[in-house]
């Protein structure tokens, strides 16, 4: 019998953690014609359209685009093109075996803050789940900080999947805390607990901005907080960076949004299962909320009103709305979820806008991201059909104007083993 040594062990682990990784490409002028566009721009849905790329950005786009000569082509009848997917609350990069401690890097044991943790520092832009979720149409994401140890988390940061080099897109993004039962857990057992922490961490980051010189001299009193935590909070207490906190309980939104107005903070809510309950104030307050739209059950007492009509209802109320999946390995299945808000009654649009356009401007990246516009990032996928329906794939995924390989592990996986009259590679064959 063959024995497997460690290193060819570690020979087979790395060559299936690299497929998929995409490779340089050269610069190019690249046209997919006849397809049906979604812009989500100015021009709205583009009938039989051309989208014309060069060198990373959307050149033209229109129904009548006059190609230069010798521009790559890509026949698209019959398909659509929409721009890359977004999730607004992921853990891609920071977690690829959830069993193995090893390799999970989202967040530190801490009850009270970590407010100075960034997942910046721990991204790992080879990881296979990257390609497993690109292939589907995902090309960019925010990657949060765990929010269960923790009542501030940290630091998150937006990036894009198409490997290593300048990924990273906006870090810090915006630092992560949680209240609920999570945050009452991490503060002696009562949402209250957790909300007086929240408002001395967020004073004591005032006070420390404002007499910064006088506590480094020793003429100042101790803070709850370290100085690297303090520090952290500075741009969140002066409405420089967003403060995600998520939520589930109507009451605890109401409690959120009140926190906000008190602070003057720029606050996101994550979560928001019963935010249909309270629909109009977040609407007033003009906070946008993350929403995982396949939530349907409750978790606990604190999501007892959880529906599948969720989405829908923050929508129709006029909230500002972009889904999440709070996942590592199937951020894929965000296409699903607004699949889903729309047969529970979200508009179609409204539902991609979602997962494009919506985060973009929510995340300060809709100067470059979102839309299919000239000018912009050429994040784009051309889909075999309704991008919303479970039965439809990605044919072709480019970011930043590269063509993305259409591999995974799991589709290296799938041709290895699908034709078992293919022999098998000797590791894996009889002596």
């Amino acid at each position: 019998m063959r024995v497997l040594t460690r290193t060819r062990v570690l020979t087979l682990l790395a060559g299936l953690a690299l497929a998929g990784l995409p490779r340089a490409l050269p610069a190019e002028m690249l046209a997919i014609t006849g397809a049906t566009i979604h812009t989500l721009g100015a021009q709205g849905t583009i009938r039989n359209g051309t989208l014309l790329i060069e060198n990373g950005r959307i050149r033209a786009v229109g129904a009548t685009v006059t190609l230069p000569a010798g521009v790559r082509r890509i026949d698209a009848r019959g398909k659509v093109v929409t721009p890359g997917l977004f999730d607004s609350f992921s853990q891609i990069g920071t977690v690829e075996v959830n069993a193995v401690p090893g390799s999970a890097d989202s967040s530190v044991d801490d009850d009270r803050v970590t407010a100075a943790f960034n997942v910046a520092d721990a991204l790992n832009p080879r990881s296979t789940l990257i390609a497993v979720n690109r292939i589907e149409g995902l090309t960019r994401a925010v990657v949060a900080p765990g929010t269960g140890k923790s009542l501030i988390a940290g630091q998150g940061a937006v990036i894009h999947l198409g490997g290593p080099g300048d990924y990273i897109v906006r870090s810090p993004a915006a630092m992560f805390a949680v209240l609920g039962e999570a945050g009452a857990g991490l503060t002696g057992g009562s949402r209250a607990g957790a909300m007086l922490r929240l408002r001395e961490a967020f004073q004591d980051a005032v006070d420390y901005a404002a007499n910064r010189k006088s506590f480094e001299q020793g003429d100042r009193r101790e803070y709850s907080l370290s100085r690297l935590d303090l520090e952290a909070l500075g741009p969140v207490v002066k409405g420089q960076l967003p403060l995600v906190l998520s939520v589930d309980r109507a009451s605890d939104i109401e409690a959120a949004l009140r926190l906000a107005k008190e602070l003057d903070l720029k606050l996101i809510l994550a979560g928001v299962t019963e935010g249909w309950m309270v629909a109009r104030q977040i609407a007033e307050a003009k906070v946008p909320v993350l929403v995982n739209p396949l939530t349907n059950l409750p978790g606990s007492f604190e999501s007892l009103g959880a529906t599948l009509e969720n989405a829908a209802r923050l929508h129709k109320a006029g909230v500002t709305l972009a889904f999440m999946t709070g996942d590592a390995h199937n951020s894929r299945n965000i296409k699903q979820g607004a699949g889903n808000a729309v047969a529970y009654g979200m508009p179609w649009e409204a539902a991609l806008a979602a997962m494009t356009s919506v985060p973009a401007r929510i995340w300060g990246i809709a100067d470059h991201y979102g839309t299919l516009e000239p000018g912009k990032d050429a994040d784009v996928v051309i889909w075999d059909g309704d991008p919303l329906e479970v039965t439809t794939f990605a044919d072709a995924v480019f970011i930043r104007g590269r063509e993305m390989p259409m591999k995974s592990r799991q589709t290296e996986l799938r041709d290895r083993y699908k034709n078992l009259q293919t022999p098998l590679p000797p590791a894996y064959q009889k002596p």
